[in-house]
């Protein structure tokens, strides 16, 4: 539903670079693939690593004392009565992951080069909304409902992005006929709030021409709704984040959600920088009425909060990839249900390495500011590349970056040039692991990218 855990929206996708990944990547090398103790067929969609599969089996967000598990626990302990749903399965269909939330057949989400697939009927989830009609249809009138999972996309690599990385998602529903009840709930969220160390920016519940209502719903039955959900998530967060000499500043903008209207985004002041916690807003009647309830006479709000955003600053946890670590040095320093500041064991040194390559004959020319815009570029999709160097070299790779990116007009060719740092957070690297690694990395792209190493 709410795209929450990246600050960056889903890439464009375009015809060319779609033929591209269909002629030179990921081909399946195997009949089948076996994910959680089930085999399944291999097709021409199959693009899911080991690597990735592997990570299936961890379900760190249930695991005492991994911080994950903490601030899950810690939402819920805020949302008394809402049901929890934690264990539900990453793989799903396409038509959970897409249909069932209205993804139009073109949605570039829908991509090879964006999710992680196991054959074109069966993939790995990329948010918690997969399971959202099916826990609406279990959730009473009135009810609530909170969802916290694993999820997975393709995507960069440095210290703040991961292919696997958590969600909570959570709704409420109210009847309209109870909307009195519900502005008096209001009045009590904004007296604790009046009484509390916290400064709160509100912005308007809704906008006619950028923030509308939904064609069928009257003001008096929303406004409620959307206060109603700012107030809750404010309060959260006043639980969440600890105590200082300074009061806790969150400010509520505008946003645009596919399948929330009016929609929102919370960013909490948190040293010195805004941080963007989530994403929220009035779900949308099509998707309560495919959840069995009656949206004429029921309103939902939910909001979705990718967990390791809130988990890296609370902790002080520097790279996203030390939640997966197994060492115990990590594991030891936490206490179920406790937060507490995490202290480096060790700074080992980075070692870099870099390649370069003409992409494959018929590459288009890369367009201007490509890489700010992130992934699919003239024909090329970075998703390929950065699966393949986490595939070799899995986490002692830190950070990835494109330095340089031109266009040989005489050859009519495309080049790229990489920077791969690695860095292990548990031992100092050998300059020959690291050239091991280094040239299996590049034979790969070779083999399976048709790419020309210069």
């Amino acid at each position: 539903m709410l795209q929450v855990a990246r600050a960056r929206p889903w890439r464009p996708l375009c015809a060319q670079s779609i033929q591209a990944r269909r002629r030179y990547v990921h081909a399946p090398r195997q009949r089948t693939v076996t994910v959680l103790g089930e085999t399944y067929p291999t097709d021409d969609y199959t693009n899911l690593p080991p690597t990735i599969a592997e990570l299936l089996e961890r379900r760190l967000h249930v695991t005492p004392p991994h911080p994950l598990n903490t601030i899950r626990k810690l939402i819920a302990s805020h949302f008394e009565g809402f049901k929890s749903y934690d264990d539900l399965p990453a793989v799903v269909t396409p038509a959970l992951n897409f249909d069932s939330l209205g993804f139009p057949p073109d949605h570039p989400g829908r991509a090879r080069g964006q999710s992680y697939y196991i054959n074109r009927g069966i993939m790995l989830r990329t948010h918690t909304s997969a399971h959202e009609v099916d826990i609406y249809r279990q959730t009473p009138r009135s009810g609530g409902w909170l969802c916290t999972a694993d999820v997975y996309r393709r995507d960069e690599i440095d210290r703040s992005h991961y292919p696997a990385f958590h969600q909570t998602e959570g709704a409420r529903l109210v009847n309209v006929a109870d909307m009195d009840k519900l502005k008096a709930e209001n009045e009590e969220l904004r007296r604790g709030i009046k009484a509390s160390r916290i400064i709160m920016e509100d912005c308007p519940d809704f906008d006619a021409i950028t923030n509308p209502l939904q064609a069928s719903h009257l003001p008096e039955t929303v406004l409620p709704m959307a206060q109603n959900l700012k107030l809750r998530i404010t309060t959260l967060f006043m639980s969440i984040f600890p105590p200082s000499t300074t009061p806790l500043h969150v400010r509520w903008t505008p946003d645009i959600f596919p399948w929330t209207s009016p929609s929102f985004q919370l960013e909490v002041r948190y040293r010195d920088a805004w941080l963007e916690l989530l994403g929220c807003g009035i779900i949308l009647d099509d998707t309560i009425a495919r959840g069995g309830h009656n949206p004429a006479e029921e309103r939902s709000w939910a909001f979705g909060m990718g967990i390791e955003r809130i988990a890296m600053p609370l902790f002080g946890v520097p790279d996203i990839r030390l939640f997966w670590s197994k060492d115990e040095r990590f594991w030891k320093q936490f206490k179920d249900g406790q937060v507490s500041k995490f202290q480096e064991f060790s700074k080992y040194p980075p070692v870099e390495r870099d390649i370069a390559f003409w992409l494959p004959v018929g590459m288009a020319k890369p367009h201007a500011a490509s890489h700010a815009a992130g992934g699919e570029v003239g024909g090329w999709e970075e998703n390929d590349l950065w699966d393949i160097i986490r595939e070799v070299g899995g986490d002692l790779v830190e950070d990835v970056k494109i330095f340089d990116d031109f266009w040989n007009e005489a050859k009519g060719r495309r080049s790229l040039a990489i920077r791969i740092t690695f860095r292990s957070m548990e031992r100092s690297l050998e300059r020959a692991e690291v050239n091991e690694i280094t040239d299996e990395i590049t034979a790969k792209l070779t083999a399976r990218l048709a790419v020309e190493i210069r």
